[in-house]
């Protein structure tokens, strides 16, 4: 892809998310959402290859749907209410069709069995922006509607911390497992969503850290297959002793980043009376542990290398920045002492 039209891709990803984000229209807002779906189907599309046009074909099919469910409801509920604003939902129908159509967009369970499929067709960059920045708009705006019935949001975020870490036990192909990674995940912020918003957006903001120092080290050894990851002692050897740290932090393993906010979640929920809750998110959690400590081992223990004499990778300098992936890795592995003071930063 040309380097003008590239830059005109991602200029309009950051318009369709910005517009979203000053919005207290219905319209402006869906407009946003649509810039931004627009944006990214070419940045799909740019490898011609059939798998990668069946990924964008159906991630269009999907957003087209929820798009219109979206735009639906809104124009009913100013039908309803007789103004357009973004926070005014009262009506029970018009606030979870949005909040329905919304996690269709981002792929929340039940709605999530397009997210794996699209995803296994994507390079790893543009699977990359899939799994954080386009989630960002329609975040805000389930945190602009929110229901005075929570219930909707903890079936959804429960459901989904299941769903994406039972659906990730069998899979091999690494973007499938991200992708059942980023349903879990999200999963967590939408149960906390109700009780604590500024929890939740501490937590979008360690998966973001965590999910691009993990597609970085993936991009960088050029890796998408589980049996791949045995070789990347050959290729950057730091890298297979990052990573796996790395898989343990988005597991939620202390002394690892990626423990604070289920620690912080559990505990707010534990706080609003719903320990049964607690206890269920907590257990379903073990089950995305699992096939992060099994990417570990394939990294580190279970998989030998198996190279004939003669065929290892030359270790060259990789062509990539590697100053983001260091940054990023750092923080995943080592913000968790510094807890008490986020804690004091942000009103939770």
């Amino acid at each position: 892809m040309a380097p003008p039209i590239y830059s005109a891709l991602i200029i309009s990803l950051g318009l369709g998310t910005t517009m979203t984000f000053a919005s207290t229209h219905w319209y402006l807002a869906w407009m946003g959402i649509e810039i931004n779906t627009l944006a990214i189907i070419p940045l799909m599309a740019q490898n011609h290859i059939p798998r990668a046009i069946e990924a964008t074909t159906k991630y269009f099919f999907v957003q087209a749907t929820a798009s219109a469910t979206l735009l639906f409801a809104g124009i009913s509920n100013a039908f309803l209410t007789g103004q357009w604003d973004i926070t005014y939902t009262p009506y029970t129908l018009t606030s979870t069709l949005i909040t329905l159509a919304l996690a269709m967009k981002i792929g929340l369970a039940p709605l999530h069995s397009w997210m794996p499929e699209v995803m296994q067709g994507l390079n790893l960059l543009t699977g990359l922006i899939l799994s954080t920045w386009q989630k960002l708009a329609p975040l805000y705006l389930i945190y602009q509607i929110q229901p005075n019935n929570p219930n909707i949001f903890i079936a959804l975020g429960l459901l989904s911390i299941i769903v994406g870490g039972w659906g990730g036990f069998n899979q091999v192909q690494l973007r499938k497992i991200l992708a059942y990674s980023s349903i879990a995940h999200l999963g967590w912020m939408i149960l906390i969503l109700s009780f604590s918003p500024p929890l939740a957006l501490l937590t979008i903001i360690i998966y973001i850290l965590m999910t691009f120092s993990l597609f970085s080290s993936f991009m960088l050894t050029r890796t998408t297959h589980i049996n791949s990851l045995s070789t990347t002692w050959a290729k950057i050897p730091i890298l297979t002793v990052s990573t796996p740290l790395i898989l343990l932090s988005l597991g939620g393993l202390p002394p690892l980043t990626g423990f604070m906010p289920k620690w912080m979640i559990l505990q707010e929920l534990t706080k609003q009376s719903l320990c049964p809750l607690a206890t269920m998110a907590a257990l379903s959690s073990l089950f995305s542990l699992y096939f992060y400590l099994r990417l570990s081992y394939a990294m580190t223990l279970t998989m030998p290398p198996n190279n004939p004499a003669g065929t290892l990778p030359w270790r060259l300098n990789p062509r990539h920045n590697t100053l983001p992936l260091a940054l990023t890795t750092t923080s995943t592995i080592c913000l968790l002492p510094m807890t008490p003071a986020i804690m004091s930063l942000m009103p939770f």
